[in-house]
């Protein structure tokens, strides 16, 4: 099986972009669909969020699937939050088989902030174990170290959040995870860019690739709720002041975006897009760019 086009266009050293598709909240696929085949030919590789929020959409696996039948090629995510360490293991297998190459290793959102608040969270293995696991299926070991017949060859990536506080706990586990096995690193939205050019120099040193995360901020409001609510993000009080100022906050929100994409260009690995929702808008940020 080839290496996947996202770890060759790291490898090559093109500036990459990726972007996320979220699943349907059902089994209708059509708005999903449609979106990859917008995206296909202005991204490398879409990642497919793993019922995120704690909210129950359509599986990864599946839609990763479907993105492949597109050709579009797929970062498969896996949370801790919803198997234990057999599923993940044979879920994780089963991605491989079915001609996934690249899988995104994260914590997940707990099941407080979802919309199913009564189910049982499970948490099994942490993200720096998670990698760990994925790293042993590469080298063709179960978590019992019992040799399979026939293993995987993922491009594993984590997460990582450079503007979190305080930031030497998110250091310190960003280093296991590289570790672990992580090669390409997806972070948190990042607005001080200043700060993350500090974290992506330091990084540098660990000889992973990084790929600064670019969320789309659609509103003023959206950007309050953010600085109130999600750990990891601050949007400053400047890009507060142009969303308020402005008579078109979305399209403000597009142009900031592509903004920042314009100044990663310069020294960065590549950008991943988040525009949840409002996935066709990534490309009004790629041409702007």
């Amino acid at each position: 099986m080839a290496d996947s086009r996202l770890k060759d266009a790291l490898s090559r050293g093109d500036f990459v972009i990726t972007a996320e598709i979220c699943p349907p909240r059902g089994t209708d696929t059509t708005g999903f669909t449609e979106k990859a085949r917008l995206l296909k030919d202005r991204i490398v590789a879409a990642n497919v969020t793993d019922n995120q929020r704690a909210v129950m959409r359509l599986s990864s696996l599946a839609s990763s699937l479907l993105l492949l039948k597109e050709g579009v090629e797929p970062v498969f995510q896996m949370t801790c939050r919803d198997r234990n360490r057999l599923a993940i293991q044979s879920d994780v297998m089963g991605a491989w088989v079915l001609g996934v190459k690249n899988i995104l290793l994260l914590t997940g959102d707990h099941v407080s902030f979802g919309d199913h608040r009564d189910a049982r969270a499970v948490y099994d293995l942490d993200s720096v174990q998670l990698v760990e696991t994925v790293e042993g299926l590469n080298r063709g070991v179960n978590l019992k170290r019992r040799e399979l017949r026939g293993g995987t060859d993922f491009y594993i990536g984590a997460v990582v959040s450079p503007e979190a506080e305080p930031f030497e706990p998110e250091w310190i586990k960003f280093e296991k995870k590289t570790r672990a096995g992580a090669r390409f690193f997806q972070t948190q939205a990042i607005f001080d860019m200043e700060r993350f050019k500090r974290f992506f120099h330091d990084a540098q040193k660990l000889d992973v690739k990084v790929l600064a995360g670019i969320l789309l901020l659609k509103s003023a409001k959206m950007a309050h709720y953010l600085n109130l609510n999600v750990p990891g993000i601050r949007v400053p009080a400047t890009i507060m002041e142009e969303l308020e100022a402005s008579s078109d906050e979305l399209q403000t929100g597009i142009e900031i975006a592509a903004r920042q994409v314009r100044e990663l260009r310069g020294f960065c690995h590549g950008v991943h897009i988040m525009a949840i929702g409002k996935e066709e808008k990534v490309v009004d940020i790629i041409e702007l760019s």
